[in-house]
């Protein structure tokens, strides 16, 4: 994921900022707790998409 590409991402949710985590290929929002899933490269900006972190 280009690193670029992610400072301009927010979380949807929150409008807070998003780290990429290359273990699973998902945008995480640690405010909103949720990971949302990059799928063929592009990420998947959709709440009800996104998988609830502990």
């Amino acid at each position: 994921m280009d690193p670029k590409m992610i400072g301009v991402l927010v979380c949807p949710k929150t409008r807070g900022p998003l780290t990429y985590d290359s273990a699973t290929h998902e945008l995480i929002s640690k405010k909103a707790k949720l990971a949302y899933p990059i799928r063929e490269g592009v990420p998947i900006m959709l709440i009800e998409e996104a998988r609830v972190l502990d």
